[in-house]
């Protein structure tokens, strides 16, 4: 008899990754394989079940977490026959099974489409629209049925690689990665963000012509920012939160913490105190990533406003 009580960290970690073409499964693949993964792609899904089996470990070790990605063009592909399958799968008590759906917009689809030149599979001698509406129509029940699904419309390659990191990543409650970045609101909102702090209350060195083409990584811009009257207790404010906030994190087993800064344009005012809270958190032991989404984007007053904010 089958030990119910056989721990999740004794079985085989299965993930299938599916979607829409052209919503980033190739991406999803490489994040996964730099984290340790086993990956394979457009495998045919039929044989799932033998490939678990033939590849069982040769000790009593767990083997690596296993990533397969397929799609529409795979050899045999039936979204009905895959979710019979996949149903018996999960009943087995030696596999942790997940399904990933990849979704993203028509519109966007077809931009990605018509900016790589590619014709879509579905749709050889037709519109890219009507073969993305054809496998949208054809993937609806294993979307319904996916465990998990992620909506690539908004997202960039690097924004998709950081969700992965963060969903699957191996948990170690020894080591936590903090994520420390800055953004402009004008160009969207980052689409994983733990904490998220807006900067646009501080006076915007943008409307300083001397300052307006440097970064917040110049000394004239972060001089400029720490002359404003908010600055300074808000800044020990945010600092506090955040490191009172990161033990406890760690110790809910929380392995990857992003905290966002923004601004209006994302070049200067969340530039410096991204730069300046990273810099806080290496004293305090911490070795942050830090990013900065927007820092090489043209300033536009435009984008500003048109007016000092």
């Amino acid at each position: 008899m089958a030990d119910e009580s056989q721990d999740i960290g004794d079985r085989q970690r299965i993930l299938l990754v599916t979607g829409l073409l052209g919503a980033g499964k190739s991406t999803v693949l490489r994040a996964l394989e730099d984290l340790g993964w086993e990956t394979i792609d457009n495998f045919p899904i039929r044989l799932l079940e033998r490939l678990i089996d033939s590849t069982g470990p040769a000790s009593s070790d767990v083997p690596a977490p296993l990533a397969i990605g397929f799609d529409s063009r795979t050899r045999g592909f039936n979204p009905h026959d895959i979710i019979e399958l996949v149903k018996g799968l999960t009943q087995r008590e030696d596999l942790e099974l997940t399904t990933l759906f990849l979704d993203c917009s028509d519109r966007e689809l077809e931009r990605r489409y018509n900016e790589t030149r590619r014709r879509h599979p579905l749709a050889t001698d037709m519109p890219a629209a009507s073969g993305i509406a054809a496998e949208r129509e054809l993937f609806e029940p294993l979307r319904r049925w996916a465990d998990m699904i992620i909506d690539t419309s908004e997202t960039t390659s690097n924004d998709l690689q950081q969700v992965i990191r963060e969903r699957f990543a191996p948990a170690d409650k020894q080591a936590m990665t903090v994520t420390v970045s800055s953004f402009g609101f004008s160009r969207g909102m980052p689409p994983v963000a733990d904490l998220v702090f807006d900067m646009r209350f501080l006076d915007n060195p943008h409307w300083l012509p001397r300052l307006r083409p440097l970064t917040g990584k110049d000394r004239e811009v972060g001089e400029h920012i720490r002359r404003d009257p908010a600055f300074p207790e808000a800044y020990e404010r945010i600092r506090d939160l955040i490191l009172m906030l990161l033990p406890r994190y760690r110790e809910q087993g929380k392995a990857y913490v992003h905290i966002a800064f923004g601004c209006t344009g994302g070049r200067h005012r969340s530039v410096f105190v991204a730069e300046e809270i990273a810099a806080a958190l290496r004293d305090s032991g911490f070795s942050p990533t830090l990013l900065h989404r927007n820092l090489g984007s043209r300033a536009a007053d435009l984008l500003e406003g048109g007016h000092r904010q």
